[in-house]
């Protein structure tokens, strides 16, 4: 899977992936976003839509 595709996926699938690259990879989402050139408004807004907030403690999207 290329990242770089992420924005073009359905939310529920980003979440998947941002949340794996989270786990596996970044210490932070501004980690995540620095390593994988990604727009952290874009990713906010996309997965906000769906539901998911990003939680700092856990370092991952969660639901509301």
């Amino acid at each position: 899977m290329d990242i770089n595709r992420l924005m073009s996926l359905d939310g529920h699938i980003m979440l998947g992936i941002v949340n794996e690259k989270l786990r596996l990879e970044c210490e932070s989402l501004d980690k995540l976003a620095l390593r994988y050139d990604l727009d952290l408004e874009q990713l906010h807004q996309k997965l906000d839509e769906c539901g998911y907030r990003y939680d700092p403690l856990n370092n991952q999207f969660k639901s509301d």
